[in-house]
């Protein structure tokens, strides 16, 4: 992976936001075959910020759960810039435990500045539904894998990031916070946004350093928009072989092993 790494996180960031990137509704058709989309949380709607459903990849049935990002203005405005609302989270927990129950494996697909903060999401319970994902997904009787797309911003992603494998593509970045944000409430300027990115170690290669995530997807020359087909078969070929090898796995372990996949996240040292 040598051609990327000489890029900064700022140029990869630059790389992720490309217009012609694609999305996850470019991916879902060239990895799973007879996808079925399902709507609505059964509470207050259904949220096109995530998409949810049911396919299979080489023979096995999963459920898939995604965030949409649009490659144009309208797409995005459809999407609400794949910021979710309540009604997404708890539309993907609603599919998930339907997953559990027919014992199919869990595939979630991360691609979200954050998780929407306007004031109808907070009144809906927004933060209620984040955490409420967290804790289910925790202990779903099923294996889940995630794959982080491009942007994973706080607990908008966390909300699907709580897996048994973690794979990120090798342009994609996980962050507590976005770049701007950071540099809003560090040096009260968002202008500093690329200085910001470049220390706050969010790319790939920090991921797995860090044991965030297990494995980087690999991208073709230039970003995933130059050959989508080949990132999706690389994508491809990461789940199948995960989903082959954590079915495998008796679940009480699969879970022990969850639960303290996370409880690691986080540790540091002082001097």
């Amino acid at each position: 992976m040598e051609k990327m790494n000489k890029l900064t996180p700022y140029e990869r960031l630059e790389v992720v936001r490309h217009k012609g990137r694609p999305t996850v509704r470019d991916y879902i058709p060239l990895i799973f075959d007879e996808f079925i989309e399902m709507h609505g949380d059964r509470c207050f709607g259904d949220d096109k910020a995530i998409v949810g459903g049911i396919g299979s990849i080489n023979g096995i049935p999963v459920t898939i759960i995604a965030q949409v990002k649009g490659r144009n203005l309208n797409e995005n405005k459809e999407s609400n810039f794949a910021m979710p609302h309540p009604e997404g989270y708890r539309k993907a927990l609603r599919l998930v435990k339907q997953a559990e129950k027919f014992r199919r494996p869990v595939i979630c697909f991360i691609d979200t500045p954050g998780a929407f903060c306007g004031v109808e999401a907070e009144k809906r319970g927004q933060g209620e539904a984040i955490a409420k994902n967290i804790m289910e997904f925790m202990r779903l009787r099923t294996p889940i894998i995630s794959v982080v797309l491009g942007e994973a911003g706080s607990g908008g992603a966390l909300a699907l990031g709580v897996c048994d494998e973690l794979a990120i593509l090798e342009n994609a970045s996980y962050t507590v916070i976005s770049p701007r944000g950071f540099a809003s409430i560090l040096w009260k300027d968002a202008g500093k946004e690329k200085e910001a990115c470049n220390i706050m170690r969010v790319t790939a290669e920090d991921m797995v350093e860090l044991e965030v995530a297990e494995k980087i997807i690999e991208e073709p020359l230039g970003g995933a928009h130059n050959d989508v087909g080949q990132t999706a078969e690389n994508i491809a070929e990461f789940l199948y072989k995960s989903l082959r090898e954590k079915m495998k796995i008796d679940i009480d372990v699969l879970l022990n092993e969850r639960y303290t996949k996370f409880r690691k996240i986080g540790k540091f040292i002082e001097e």
